[in-house]
This record gives structure tokens, C-alpha cells and sequence, in this order.
């Protein structure tokens, strides 16, 4: 299975458990919100059931007040709670549901408020008002007073609507703590699923992350190992990974390049090799033919110098001397061949030891002073590149001194990782239109029959840097003399490479 694959399919997964998690909690707070309803529903219910009872026993009491007393406000007290009652009454009927037990009780409160009123309040309100015209009238007022109030219907029909009223408001009371109790358990049941869900959702991410961090990381490092033990030059290296994966298919082609690389450089030292035994067999057979016609000039020279004018003499002076300088291109060819194919010591090079050394065994102009500067670095690297390149750059400002009393000037400047040479001369300069030419194999500014004018040594210098990663820059104006600088790293560049490869 892909990669991709598995990650998507984790991902679903977790999302289908966010998702379902979600469901629930969203069923849950529909249930809070119904509960809720219900709650302020049956809250609004049970205050007008209060609401009702109140009005009745001011009902009760304005009626008996104004039988007793005839006063109005007593009569007006009833009218405003049978009033409100009414109203009351409408409002219960609309919230609770038809044909609940609730909505049974509710309608026997109904039957006994209203029998209660037809029975007793509208036959005694107009009786009371008839009975202030005549004696007879308030005669008859006692007797129906005595026979509805005084008889005790009207107080069993009172007791019975208050019991009425009682079992409503406990009812709902009840309802309302059920209801709460369910509510709590769901509300409970709730949080443990969604606790459960959630910690394995998490726990999923943990694995799809330990997944990824591990069985991937891991791979993408061998990999990673892989490809930098072939860019230090181990082309033989292979990677075991038998997935079928995007990285299996990644390490499969990493194995196909690391062998068509070790193929290509088996193929490219051998063709090096031969490369080297042409360069040693031609030079072999160029310096022989060279060194024969210059043995037949010698002769020439032994036996017939007298009989030979003086023209004669300067041309084979001058095939002497280009004779010595093929001898002398051949030698520098090889020598630019053999560049960076020897194994090199590494070892604490003192770099004014060193010039010391090259000051003694090169010969300079007459007249040319080199100032060294007294404090130079002490370095941990290869002692031989260093003498080469120092030996042509002060062999190369030597040569082509062209006053009677010149300097050359070697110091350097120390840098966070890398320490730079400067080698300056007071000569002639050069143009900048030369200036990188003079670091092309064979070219040189001057035409001279020596080792010198060949053109191979600053080519050599370049070579050595390049190959390195350092760098070598000129500065220089015709008549004011050039300034040679190089740079070269503090620590050894073949410990550097073996400390990448086993970091």
C-alpha cells in the first residue's frame, strides 16, 4: 500500500471518530435544549398553577366579602381574578400537549371552576343586589345564602379543587425531576463517549505520527546515509527496503544510480588509467626523438663550428632552445596530470618554515628582495599542495620582474575558517583582459625558450585550489605590480570530507 494511502487512511479514520464525536455531542445538546424547553415550558406552567389557585381564593374571598358586606371592592377584587383566570387558563391549554394526563387534570380544574361559578358566584351576585330593595327579596337572599354557602357543597367543590390542584402541581414537580435526572445520565453518558472517542483519536494521531516519524523518518535516513556515502565516493553501497512503496520505489533507484555510478567510474578510472600510460608512453617517445635531434645540434656543434657562419650558429642555438622548451612542456604536462593523485601526508605544516624552504632552493633576479611577514599561521593539512603552489607564485613574480631592484611580499590575513595568502610583486602588472588567462594551461604573456614561459605552473596552482573548493584572485594594473591571493581552509580538506561522511 502507498504511503500516501496509509496516511489518508488515518487521517478518514480520525475524522470519522471527530466526526461521530461530534454527532453525539450535537444529539446531546439537543436533548439539553429540549430539557431546557421543557424545563422553562413546565416552570411557566406551574406559575400560572399558582397563579390559578391564588385567583380562586380571591375569587372565594372577594364573593364572600361582598355577600357579607356589600361593599364593591369586594365584588371587584372577584372580577379581576376571574379575569385573569380566563386568560390563565388559555395559556395552560397551549402549553400542555392534548391527550397528556396533565391536560385531563387541567380540564377537570376547568369543569370545577366553572360549576363553581355557575353554581354559587352568578345565582348570589344578582341575589345580593335584589335583596338591598325589600325585605322579601332579602329574605329570600338568607335562604339561598344558607342553602349554597352554609349547606358545605361549596366548600367540597373548594376542597376538591384544591386537591386537583395539588396533584397538577406535584405532577409537574415530578415530571420536571425525571426529567432532570435522565438529562444528568445522558449529560454523563455524553462525556464518557466523547471522552473515549476523543483519547482514540488521539492515540490514532500518535501512531499515524509515530508512523510517519519512525517507519519513514528511519527510511528517509538510510537513504539519506546512502547518498552521502555515494557523494564521498563509496559507489558500491546498496539499501535493503522491500516496500512497494513510494520510498521502496525511491531506494530501488537509489541502488540503480549507485551501481551505474560505480559502473561509470570503474569505467571512467580505467579510461584514466590509460589516459596516464598514453600521457607516460607519448612523452616517453616525444623526449626521444627531442633529445636525438638535440645530440645531432651537439655533434654539429663539436665538429664543425668553425666551418659554420655565424647565422647558422644563432638558428641552431635557437633549436637548442625550443627544443628545451618541448622538453620542458612535456615534463609540465605530466606534471598537470599528476595533480591530486598522489596520497598526501597530513601533517603541522609551518608555512614560514616552508617559504624559507622554497627561498632557498629557487633561484631569484638579481636585485629582488622578499619580505616575509614574521608571524605566519601554523597549519594542520598537506604540506606538499601548499609547497607547489607557493613555489610557482613566487617563482611566477620572480620571472617576470622587470626592475633592476624589485620586492616581493608574502603575508596573510586569518579568516573564521580559512586563512588567506597574498604573494605581491612591484613588477610590470598585467592587463585585465590577460588576467585569467594566465591560469590556462599553455598560456603565457611572454615567449621565452625556458621552463618558465610554458604556461603550465599558475595552471597548476588553479588546478590544486579548484580540486579543493578554494580560491585564487589577482589584482593587478600594468606598472604597478600584482597581488596573488589564495585561500586555504584551517582544517585539512580530506578530514573535513571523512568527518561528513561519518557524521
Amino acid at each position: 500500500m502507498k504511503i500516501s494511502h496509509i496516511i489518508f487512511l488515518g487521517f478518514f479514520f480520525i475524522l470519522i471518530l471527530f466526526s461521530f464525536t461530534t454527532y453525539i455531542n450535537y444529539k446531546q445538546s439537543e436533548e439539553v435544549k429540549e430539557n431546557a424547553e421543557y424545563f422553562s415550558r413546565s416552570s411557566e406552567i406551574i406559575r400560572h398553577s399558582s397563579r390559578f389557585q391564588r385567583n380562586i381564593i380571591n375569587m372565594v374571598s372577594g364573593l364572600r366579602g361582598y355577600l357579607l358586606t356589600g361593599e364593591h371592592y369586594f365584588i371587584a377584587s372577584y372580577d379581576t381574578a376571574a379575569l385573569e383566570n380566563e386568560a390563565i387558563l388559555k395559556d395552560l391549554v397551549r402549553l400542555i400537549p392534548r391527550g397528556s394526563i396533565q391536560y385531563s387534570r387541567l380540564d377537570t380544574i376547568k369543569q370545577l371552576n366553572n360549576r363553581w361559578i355557575n353554581e354559587f358566584a352568578l345565582p348570589l351576585r344578582p341575589a345580593k343586589v335584589e335583596a338591598t330593595t325589600s325585605k322579601k327579596n332579602q329574605k329570600a337572599f338568607n335562604t339561598l345564602y344558607s342553602n349554597m354557602l352554609t349547606a358545605g357543597e361549596e366548600r367540597n367543590i373548594n376542597r376538591i379543587l384544591n386537591q386537583k390542584f395539588k396533584g397538577f402541581s406535584n405532577y409537574e414537580y415530578e415530571s420536571r425531576e425525571a426529567r432532570r435526572v435522565i438529562l444528568d445520565e445522558s449529560v454523563k453518558r455524553t462525556r464518557n463517549i466523547s471522552l473515549y472517542l476523543n483519547s482514540l483519536s488521539i492515540i490514532c494521531g500518535f501512531l499515524i505520527a509515530g508512523f510517519l516519524a519512525y517507519g519513514i523518518s528511519s527510511r528517509i535516513l538510510k537513504m539519506v546515509n546512502m547518498a552521502n556515502s555515494i557523494a564521498a565516493g563509496n559507489y558500491k553501497v546498496n539499501m535493503s527496503d522491500p516496500g512497494n512503496d513510494e520510498l521502496g520505489k525511491l531506494a530501488r533507484s537509489l541502488n540503480n544510480m549507485a551501481r551505474i555510478l560505480s559502473e561509470n567510474i570503474a569505467l571512467l578510472n580505467t579510461k584514466n588509467e590509460e589516459l596516464d600510460q598514453f600521457a607516460h608512453i607519448v612523452s616517453h617517445d616525444l623526449k626521444a626523438p627531442l633529445r636525438g635531434i638535440d645530440n645531432v645540434i651537439s655533434w654539429i656543434e663539436e665538429d664543425h663550428s668553425h666551418e659554420l657562419p655565424d647565422k647558422v650558429k644563432e638558428y641552431l642555438q635557437m633549436m637548442k632552445g625550443r627544443i628545451s622548451r618541448g622538453e620542458n612542456m612535456i615534463e609540465g604536462i605530466l606534471s598537470y596530470a599528476r595533480i591530486d593523485k598522489e596520497v598526501h601526508v597530513i601533517e603541522d605544516v609551518d608555512i614560514k618554515l616552508l617559504i624559507n624552504e622554497i627561498l632557498g632552493s629557487i633561484d631569484l633576479k638579481p636585485g629582488l628582495k622578499v619580505d616575509v611577514q614574521k608571524k605566519l599561521p601554523v597549519i594542520h593539512t598537506e604540506k606538499l599542495p601548499l609547497l607547489i603552489i607557493f613555489s610557482n607564485l613566487i617563482s611566477n613574480a620572480s620571472k617576470h620582474h622587470n626592475k633592476p631592484n624589485g620586492e616581493i611580499r608574502i603575508y596573510h590575513k586569518n579568516h573564521a575558517h580559512y586563512i588567506e595568502f597574498f604573494v605581491e610583486d612591484n613588477g610590470p602588472g598585467i592587463k585585465a583582459n590577460h588576467q585569467e588567462k594566465i591560469f590556462q594551461i599553455f598560456q603565457t604573456l611572454k615567449e621565452r625558450d625556458t621552463f618558465e614561459s610554458t604556461g603550465v605552473g599558475l595552471a597548476i596552482v588553479k588546478k590544486i585550489l579548484s580540486s579543493r573548493k578554494e580560491k585564487i584572485n589577482i589584482a593587478s594594473k600594468p606598472g604597478q605590480g600584482s597581488v596573488f591571493s589564495f585561500t586555504w581552509a584551517k582544517s585539512n580538506h580530506n578530514e573535513e570530507n571523512n568527518s561528513n561522511i561519518t557524521g
